[in-house]
């Protein structure tokens, strides 16, 4: 293996991520849940069920995530009128509710983390062991976040949707390259096909040649993900749902249990397909070869009998 390739791997738990590794597959659960238990134990089952080799959530402390001119604002929730603030703390999950889910996760035997929005909900996700932790395109920017994100250790997954090459450029700076997986994404949701870019996953490779490249997608539809995985990706994520109409601004922008069993079933026959870029006569074509080549050709019979000239190895 070329040493470019060996320093593109990166370790997300007890797996390697990057060239010549399976694609790692996440379920991104964010906060499709609603703030159920339940339904974030079903959107794990889904992912499992599927063969995703992980789940994600996302952590806000809203106090500091909200601005507070917007902490007292009424809005109409599945759970009646109450103000943004509430709201924020009625979707999300605390020490017991990951507790919980980080139990359920280890007795199904899937990784999960998160993205943090702040440096509190990094130090409340340290105190779980995980595997990596998620930057949102939207955090990107955020400096402080991410300095906090790097003093880890841990891989970081850096989705650079809503970003431009100089911010991307400056965020990689302060995280480090070392530790980093970079992931191709474009934050509009749903994203129409028009705007989804898939060739910044070559120009992402070759901009940062030391860094394992992914794709987080948000659009409709499957197709575009897998051909994510043919350009290169080494790592998806896609939002999860139990069903898109189901209350929730990422709802509509998710695959649902079913399609996510086709997305993990297609993106290990094309990365199967993929192969090594070597040119070779298969065995399955030498049946076919003998019965449909009616001429054999010159440069196969020069190589034969150069072949047969060859002196044995000793």
């Amino acid at each position: 293996m070329s040493t470019s390739s060996t320093s593109r791997i990166r370790t997300l738990g007890d797996r390697e991520v990057g060239p010549g590794r399976p694609v790692y597959v996440t379920g991104e659960i964010g906060i499709n849940h609603n703030g159920e238990l339940e339904n974030a134990f079903a959107l794990i089952d889904a992912a499992v069920e599927a063969g995703c080799d992980a789940v994600k959530f996302q952590k806000r402390t809203p106090e500091v995530c909200t601005p507070r001119d917007q902490w007292e604002i009424e809005r109409d929730t599945p759970w009646g009128r109450m103000t943004y603030i509430d709201y924020r703390h009625r979707v999300e999950f605390d020490e017991d509710g990951y507790r919980a889910i980080d139990e359920y996760c280890r007795k199904k035997g899937i990784a999960w983390f998160a993205s943090p929005w702040d440096v509190e909900s990094v130090a409340f996700l340290e105190k779980f062991g995980v595997p990596a932790h998620k930057v949102a395109s939207a955090s990107l920017t955020d400096d402080e976040l991410l300095r906090a994100l790097r003093a880890t250790g841990r891989t970081i997954i850096l989705s650079t949707g809503m970003s431009t090459p100089k911010q991307i450029r400056h965020a990689v700076e302060v995280l480090g390259s070392e530790n980093i997986l970079l992931c191709h994404a474009t934050s509009t949701y749903p994203a129409p096909a028009a705007e989804l870019n898939l060739r910044m996953i070559n120009t992402l490779e070759a901009e940062y040649p030391n860094v394992p490249i992914g794709y987080s997608g948000h659009e409709v539809g499957l197709q575009t993900t897998l051909a994510a995985v043919a350009l290169g990706a080494v790592f998806v994520e896609r939002h999860i749902t139990l069903d898109r109409a189901m209350w929730g601004s990422d709802q509509a922008a998710s695959v649902e249990p079913q399609g996510l069993q086709r997305l993990v079933r297609d993106i290990r026959v094309v990365e199967e397909s993929l192969g090594d870029g070597v040119k070779k006569v298969y065995e399955g074509e030498k049946a076919a070869m003998k019965k449909l080549r009616r001429v054999t050709g010159v440069v196969a019979e020069a190589e034969a009998a150069g072949a047969e000239r060859e002196p044995a190895s000793v």
